[in-house]
């Protein structure tokens, strides 16, 4: 039997992969300590979803355990030994990066390393998939020559029209302490599958987003954005006109790119996965996005000043994705996102 060891389990990310994973009959341990609570509070907190998993999937179990927790998490693969791994834990927050930096580094560096020493020292032919982000290209994309739209910023040159390659330099740019961490963490990822040959790839994320999300205003751009429309609330833009480009991929279609790395693994790999241009959306355009599905104008304020190091349009190209795996696509349009985080909002509204 196939034994998926997830980390972050509880979060949207590690949810999904949970849930996707167990339908396909695998069995699935996941490492959760609600760190999210920690660094967010009460509203960050996954303990609802850790009690949804265990209620749905009886060949799920949930294992308490930090990821910073060296000897912990090496007793662990010595005992488990997994077939696969998909790290999804993190610190996945800029500004808390900031305030907390040796939290952040231990976990999003020092985690992934743990996780990745042990699995070569009991596991090596395990594929392991980590999710890094696309903010390890710093704020580099914001040098690119953009254009000014009545609702969105967008790419002057078409050579971008597609979005940002894994070529993108990840060198000589604002990062915030968060970027920087995730960087570490993605290089060693690499570096593991190229030095010892392990089945390994980084996973840079554009919004990864969809139901289960907990979003808050430090982190999960549309489930927060989504929140404060259901909720009533009053959301604030930080700088740009409001006109900063995101391009946002299911937490479904995450699990399934996922599903297809574990069936043909490569080493030391990276892509880019985002919703690409189709999945792309302005802060402004997302306001009326949902406003047409809610019924509610949305509540702002602006602020000109932006937050450090934040991209100012960034659509990942998906092209190297379907190049090496061209069973996957994107299955979850836009629209569709929408839809099911209003719907997850309304329903825990309750």
């Amino acid at each position: 039997m196939q034994k998926l060891l997830v980390t972050g389990s509880s979060g949207l990310i590690g949810s999904e992969v949970v849930r996707h994973f167990h339908a396909l009959g695998w069995r699935v341990y996941g490492v959760d300590n609600n760190m999210r609570a920690d660094f967010f509070g009460p509203r960050g907190d996954t303990r609802w979803n850790q009690g949804q998993l265990l209620a749905e999937c009886p060949n799920f179990s949930h294992i308490e355990l930090d990821i910073r927790d060296r000897a912990g998490v090496l007793a662990l693969f010595a005992e488990l030994r997994p077939t696969h791994v998909a790290h999804t834990a993190a610190q996945p927050s800029h500004d808390l990066a900031a305030s907390r930096p040796f939290d952040d580094f231990d976990v999003n560096a020092g985690g992934t390393l743990n996780l990745l020493e042990a699995t070569r020292q009991y596991c090596p032919e395990a594929p392991f998939v980590h999710l890094s982000t696309n903010k390890v290209y710093g704020d580099a994309p914001n040098r690119l020559d953009l254009v000014e739209l009545p609702t969105r910023w967008d790419y002057a040159s078409p050579e971008y029209q597609a979005g940002i390659r894994e070529t993108f330099t990840i060198d000589q740019s604002k990062h915030s302490l968060f970027g920087a961490s995730k960087v570490a963490a993605d290089v060693m990822v690499q570096e593991y599958g190229r030095y010892f040959g392990m089945p390994t790839c980084a996973l840079r994320g554009g919004c990864l987003t969809g139901p289960n999300h907990s979003g808050v205003e430090l982190h999960g751009f549309l489930s927060y954005l989504i929140r404060v429309n259901v909720t009533g609330g009053t959301y604030t833009v930080f700088g740009y006109q409001g006109k900063q480009v995101r391009d946002n991929i299911h937490s479904y279609d995450v699990a399934r790119f996922i599903e297809e790395f574990f069936a043909a693994p490569r080493s030391g790999e990276v892509y880019n996965i985002g919703g690409g241009r189709a999945n792309s959306t302005s802060i402004l355009e997302a306001f009326d996005r949902v406003a047409g599905i809610t019924g509610k104008a949305m509540n702002y304020t602006y602020t000109e000043e932006n937050r450090q190091g934040d991209h100012i349009c960034y659509i990942s190209d998906l092209s190297k994705m379907r190049a090496h795996y061209p069973n996957w696509n994107i299955t979850k349009p836009l629209q569709t996102v929408f839809e099911e985080i209003v719907e997850s909002w309304e329903r825990r509204k309750e």
